[in-house]
């Protein structure tokens, strides 16, 4: 199988983890170039329409990173991504989506050494995986209307 330029979507809290982003570019940390960045007030702000929309649009991964629990600016947001994030992994199996796709990382704004980690992890896993072909499922727009609770 040939090699395959993959696309990562990345919801990052901008309390934290789009500061370590930030930091790891600066610091020309070797990453992976194959992300696009979408910067949210808060991880737990990430709605799940949003995850099967990255999908549906042609993503091969979606990542939702935002504070260390105990840490976050909105006191409990991190805490709602990660019961999101429980219930989204069911839908996304549901969907067709393989395991490996989806994650949720806590990385503070000085961890921009595991910001660069968690990336290039995500790419390797992504790049065993292969491209994601859209199931039909995940194109609905009932598929993104029903993780939303509309």
């Amino acid at each position: 199988m040939s090699e395959f330029d993959s696309k990562i979507i990345t919801f990052l809290c901008n309390w934290c983890s789009y500061v370590a982003a930030d930091a790891a570019g600066v610091s020309r940390m070797t990453q992976k170039t194959n992300t696009r960045v979408i910067r949210v007030f808060c991880s737990g702000m990430v709605d799940p329409g949003y995850v099967i929309k990255a999908f549906a649009s042609g993503a091969d991964g979606v990542l939702v990173a935002g504070c260390h629990p105990g840490d976050c600016h909105y006191i409990s947001g991190n805490m709602k991504a990660l019961r999101r994030s429980f219930l989204l992994e069911r839908l996304l199996t549901e969907l067709g989506v393989e395991k490996g796709r989806f994650r949720l990382e806590w990385i503070a704004a000085s961890e921009s050494p595991k910001y660069a980690e968690v990336i290039n992890a995500m790419s390797e896993d992504i790049r065993r995986l292969g491209p994601f072909s859209t199931p039909s499922r995940v194109d609905e727009p009932s598929a993104a209307a029903s993780a939303s609770g509309q």
